[in-house]
């Protein structure tokens, strides 16, 4: 008789999963937070667990581990015959990196408003020749948009905070950085303690930082340490813009050009010198209703200029 078939071999059992690490409770808050790979440390423990210390260890050892080789630098494009290279200078650089810092970081908003700048301008036109007489300088609008900025600061004073880790820093000293445009770029010296200054202090304080700004003499004790940046770019014609902020700061105000608009005052339409302002501030620190408030406050104390007078 034929040999009955031979028996099929039996198929080779599957590979067993490799067991999940076991971790202790305090290990597992080491691991979460530094994002440690948890399969490649050895347990020390019971049953091969993860203690608190094979994790610590796991995280020394990373913190001692080479950095990794700076990837090749990517080959500069070919330019055009009518195109030129020029490198950046050290203060574009730095000019660059933290607008970018400040995008990346803050969760930046914009809201506006318009200032009607008759009586601002009535006022200064009335005092001008007398004020730089008797001061010594010129009587311009930037004075007054400090002064009007500090006065909405003490109203909202979220918008002079700053975010510092898991806390809020609320400032209760008001010191205006000021954008200046110079032939390298933009910079914002710091105006120290407005609030404890007239406006002719003020206006000096300005001309003096605007000259040694533009004549290359900042030192770096003069763009540290502002709480809120006032920036004008009326000055350069513009109408409108939506102002970066300058970090760590919460607030920036954008100042433009004044304009001739009609404007619907009474029931009639009349002819008013008119400026756009914009409000960009940081939502993780201020909420909506505070950026318009301070942005209102701001609006009312250039339109009635005697309200600053009587702290209003």
């Amino acid at each position: 008789a034929a040999a009955p078939p031979p028996a099929p071999a039996a198929a080779p059992a599957p590979a067993k999963a490799a067991a999940e690490p076991v971790l202790a409770p305090s290990a597992q808050r080491v691991v979460a937070e530094n994002k440690l790979d948890a399969s490649a440390i050895a347990g020390t423990g019971k049953d091969g667990r993860i203690t608190k210390g094979d994790a610590l260890a796991a995280l020394e050892a990373r913190a001692r581990a080479p950095a990794p080789a700076p990837s090749a630098p990517v080959a500069p494009r070919e330019i055009h015959e009518r195109e030129e290279r020029v490198r950046m200078t050290r203060l574009r650089q730095t000019i660059a990196r933290r607008l970018k810092e400040a995008q990346n970081t803050a969760a930046m908003l914009t809201t506006f408003n318009e200032v009607d700048m008759t009586a601002i301008m009535a006022l200064r036109n009335q005092y001008k020749d007398v004020f730089e007489k008797t001061h010594g300088v010129k009587l311009g609008f930037m004075s007054f948009f400090v002064r009007a900025v500090v006065h909405a600061l003490k109203m909202v004073p979220e918008v002079n905070a700053e975010i510092d880790g898991q806390d809020l820093i609320y400032k209760n000293h008001y010191d205006i950085s000021v954008a200046v445009g110079t032939e390298r770029g933009l910079v914002t010296p710091v105006v120290r303690d407005v609030d404890a200054m007239s406006l002719a202090e003020i206006e000096k304080a300005i001309g003096a930082l605007g000259k040694k700004a533009r004549d290359g003499q900042l030192a770096l004790e003069d763009l540290q340490g502002g709480t809120f940046t006032i920036s004008n770019g009326g000055v350069y014609g513009s109408l409108m813009s939506t102002p970066i902020l300058n970090a760590p700061q919460s607030g920036i105000l954008g100042m433009h050009k004044i304009q001739e608009r009609p404007m619907a005052i009474g029931g009639q339409v009349v002819i008013r010198p008119m400026m756009y302002l914009a409000l960009s501030y940081d939502h993780r620190v201020v909420d909506g209703q505070g950026a318009v408030t301070f942005l209102v406050h701001v609006k009312e104390a250039i339109e009635e200029p005697q309200r600053l007078l009587l702290d209003l």
